[in-house]
């Protein structure tokens, strides 16, 4: 069986553009059960961004400045929001999951059907300063279909983005000589967390996809230098860059400390030959001009929102309190769905971490001592970056840090591992093929669980039926066929890894010289001694 995985895989690795479209296909699905399987409204905020995706598809970037009462973390204030004018019923979408969020033994059938009234009235959104090149793109299926099916709609257009670029990374993965391993690290990279963003309409989503586009195109491009590979990783890296730049302001530190960390990693020679590449400076400047274009709309755009920051929460104890907290963060970048209040089944987080611990592992002893210290501090910023974040926040935001904010970084960590280990590890010093596919049916495992947990939560509670019989909400087409559909899209994507090494580009073999042309031999070439 392990044969005829392997066979399929080296013919779908051997094309890039196969690669593309079959990874591409694969994300996809995986995007579309999350999509599906979702309740409306079931997503962290996501009725603040559908109101905002569907005011920037008809030409509302702006709005007027409301001030709404909220309470965020135990914290009272008023909050800055943008009114827009839409049909009447998308005032539904905010309180369309009170009756089951943060209540976890609550099925999501109590929610209330949604309205009908077209009616253009002034609906509010706390999404209203974000840049909208993301809501530009999955805002124009409300234009065109109205009500829950055109919301739907909008999920599988943020799906759909997400995947073009997963399916790239996919493909730079495969580019390195020693695959199996870096595929693998891009797989470890590609959490429960990660795939659940990508199909609901939050921008987090495209954030952490272009994040693992970035370092999918810094890595090799440093690491591992190609010239003829050269342009297709600058392009995407521009791309990724792109989309993670015009996303949230820290886009912009996500994508210098990729970029950092891979140049920490490079071979002498890389840095000279990308400088001398004239698309080099093409992507530079249209990644400066990009750059200048989103910190311009922040700066536009600031958030008037008035905090009742508590006396006791300084800056110290806000930092404290975030490094108490650290466990809770990794637990969401892994895998928590809802509005935080869906955790994964322990197996996804035990499996999860396992995978990217050996990867760690493997980089530590075997890498260099400058490519263990990326790999080190990268760890440190998992506990060092939320802690100084939410400190600086602290008299402004107060407590708001969740662990996706930094996954568009952190994805970087297992793909940094994979990519070292696949340079320095002895081809013949572990059972490369056993190992790649154990990681793959682990991580597998894991990412099914945690599917099929969520699935049970939003069908029956987390109290209910363990078989999800009977369920009294159930996804359109029924659980069992998105539960299907997601487990081939996770087992296509563990085929993939098991794809063979590619084979070393044999040595240019010397031109014989001529009638008459005295035979030269190269620089630093010294025939051996009959001794040695």
């Amino acid at each position: 069986m392990t044969k005829t995985f392997k066979r399929i895989a080296d013919r779908l690795v051997n094309s890039p553009r196969r690669l593309w479209g079959i990874s591409f296909l694969l994300f996809v699905l995986l995007g579309s059960a999350w999509s599906v399987s979702t309740p409306m409204g079931g997503s962290p905020d996501e009725y603040a961004h559908l109101v905002r995706a569907a005011a920037v598809a008809r030409g509302q970037l702006n709005g007027t400045e409301v001030m709404v009462k909220h309470q965020v973390a135990g914290m009272d204030g008023q909050f800055a929001e943008t009114g827009v004018q839409l049909p009447e019923w998308y005032r539904e979408l905010s309180t369309r999951h009170t009756c089951y969020a943060f209540q976890h033994w609550q099925s999501a059938d109590c929610a209330p059907a949604l309205g009908t009234s077209e009616k253009i009235v002034e609906v509010t959104t706390a999404a209203g300063r974000y840049n909208p090149l993301y809501y530009t793109l999955v805002g124009w299926p409300s234009r065109i279909v109205s009500g829950e099916p055109g919301l739907y709609l909008m999920r599988l257009a943020s799906a759909v983005f997400c995947a073009a670029m997963l399916a790239s990374a996919v493909v730079a993965a495969a580019e390195w000589r020693r695959r199996g391993i870096v595929i693998a690290g891009l797989l470890a990279a590609l959490t429960p967390t990660t795939l659940y963003m990508g199909g609901v309409v939050n921008p987090s989503g495209p954030e952490i996809a272009a994040g693992v586009l970035v370092w999918s195109a810094a890595l090799p491009m440093f690491m591992a230098p190609d010239r003829a590979l050269l342009n297709r990783r600058l392009l995407r890296l521009g791309i990724g860059g792109l989309v993670l730049i015009n996303i949230r302001p820290l886009g912009l530190v996500w994508f210098a400390g990729a970029v950092a960390c891979a140049l920490l990693l490079t071979q002498r020679s890389a840095i000279r030959m990308v400088v001398r590449t004239k698309a080099t400076w093409v992507c530079a400047a249209v990644l400066a001009a990009s750059t200048g274009v989103a910190m311009a709309w922040s700066m536009a755009h600031p958030d008037n929102s008035v905090i009742e920051i508590p006396d006791w929460f300084t800056p110290l104890n806000a930092a404290r309190l975030t490094f108490d907290h650290s466990l809770i963060f990794i637990h969401q970048m892994i895998g928590d769905f809802g509005w935080l209040d869906t955790p994964a089944p322990a197996i996804t987080w035990l499996l999860w971490p396992a995978a990217v611990i050996l990867l760690i592992l493997l980089a530590l002893c075997f890498g260099r001592p400058r490519q263990a210290l990326v790999v080190i501090a990268i760890m440190i910023a998992l506990i060092a970056v939320p802690v100084a974040a939410q400190s600086i926040q602290a008299s402004k935001l107060g407590m708001v840090w969740q662990g996706r904010y930094l996954l568009p970084f952190m994805v970087g960590l297992p793909m940094t591992a994979a990519a070292v280990a696949a340079l320095r590890v002895p081809s013949g010093g572990l059972p490369w093929r056993r190992l790649i596919g154990w990681m793959a049916l682990t991580l597998t495992v894991a990412n099914v669980s945690a599917f099929l947990w969520t699935l049970r939560r939003n069908a029956v509670g987390a109290g209910g039926s363990f078989f999800i019989h009977p369920a009294h909400w159930s996804p359109p087409g029924s659980w069992l066929l998105w539960l299907l559909v997601y487990g081939i899209g996770t087992t296509g994507l563990a085929v993939i890894a098991l794809a063979g090494d590619r084979a070393p580009t044999p040595p240019a073999t010397p031109r014989p010289p001529a009638d008459g042309e005295r035979s030269v031999r190269p620089v630093g070439h010294r025939p051996m001694s009959p001794v040695g």
